[in-house]
């Protein structure tokens, strides 16, 4: 459940090794709905892809936009480090390579269907790309023991028409608090441009009962020498609190949670697209080797193998989300 890149890339993954299995995708929205601007993914990422399915791997290369250094704008300085290797694609274009590549290989994805009860599905695995806010998660919650910790600063993802070269962070301060800016290109002439805040400053700027246009206004105008005439873009761009999911277990008969549905990693170290297709590749592998193993046995060698490294990346985003809230001490 779910037509994110998730649920798309373990349809293709799974149909790709083993082509007699029936994969179905269920996604609530149309295709070209989505929200958000670019996703990131590291040099490390991409190999893991191009092993796990050379086609795509080749259709994201061909469009993504890249660049080896992070960039830190402050009190009138920019502080430069280089050599890291990062990418960036335009989530809508990272979907359309995928519903693509999907439909090719004979993944049934089925558009504008909301599953709401797991009862309304029948297979061998049902695996629950539903994102960060996913029902599957709360309604197993008795065996999954999730754990949301909804964070104090605010944010807003909007896009904008800078073509950032480095993977940019602005700490602007205004006569209302701090903003922090996370930016990061994805295409020639557009970049992601989320901003945070604390909640004094949210609201001291008049944005806690804003609406997206006014959002906009009253950013463009705080970041006017930044921006230096070019706009920000809105798309479902709503103020939110962060939500740093965990879960005691990821699977329970033969459900499984993959992605932002099992967990999160603040968006400073831009690594929630990655994880969740890392998973789809941990899971694929898991159930293409089912050997003599049960579904629930290979659903907890997929957590097993998967763990580790989720947890390693959600200590590291811990570190940056407390330092990112505790800026305003550093300024």
């Amino acid at each position: 459940m779910g037509g994110g890149p998730a649920g798309l890339y373990l349809g293709i993954l799974v149909k790709r090794s083993a082509p007699e299995h029936e994969v179905v995708v269920y996604e609530r929205n149309r295709p070209a709905e989505t929200f958000g601007f670019g996703v990131v993914f590291s040099d490390a990422t991409l190999g893991h892809l191009a092993a796990a399915d050379p086609q795509t791997h080749a259709e994201i290369t061909a469009n993504f936009a890249r660049w080896d250094d992070i960039e830190i704008h402050t009190g009138g300085e920019v502080l430069r480090s280089t050599g890291h290797g990062f990418c960036g694609l335009e989530r809508k274009k990272l979907l359309e390579i995928l519903q693509r590549r999907a439909a090719g290989l004979g993944v049934r994805v089925e558009f504008e269907r909301e599953i709401k009860s797991l009862s309304e599905i029948t297979a061998d695995v049902i695996v629950a790309c539903d994102g960060v806010a996913s029902w599957v998660r709360d309604a197993l919650a008795g065996e999954l023991h999730p754990r949301v910790d909804v964070r104090p600063n605010k944010f807003v993802w909007l896009g904008t028409t800078v073509p950032y070269e480095a993977f940019t962070f602005l700490f602007k301060q205004t006569v209302h608090g701090l903003y922090r800016v996370h930016a990061y290109r994805y295409h020639e002439h557009g970049s992601t441009f989320i901003v945070e805040c604390r909640e004094e400053t949210w609201r001291a700027a008049g944005l806690a009962d804003a609406d997206e246009d006014t959002t906009v206004r009253i950013l463009e105008d705080a970041f006017e020498d930044e921006l230096a005439g070019h706009r920000l873009i809105k798309n479902r761009s709503i103020w939110r609190s962060f939500p740093t999911v965990r879960c005691g277990k990821w699977h329970a008969g033969n459900v499984v949670l993959v992605g932002d549905a099992a967990h999160t990693a603040h968006f400073s170290i831009g690594s929630g697209t990655k994880l969740a297709m890392e998973d789809s590749i941990a899971l694929r592998d898991e159930l293409i080797a089912l050997g003599g193993r049960s579904i629930p046995e290979a659903l907890a060698a997929y957590e097993a193998r998967r763990r580790p490294e989720v947890e390693a990346l959600q200590a590291a985003a811990q570190a940056s989300l407390e330092w990112f809230e505790g800026t305003e001490r550093y300024m």
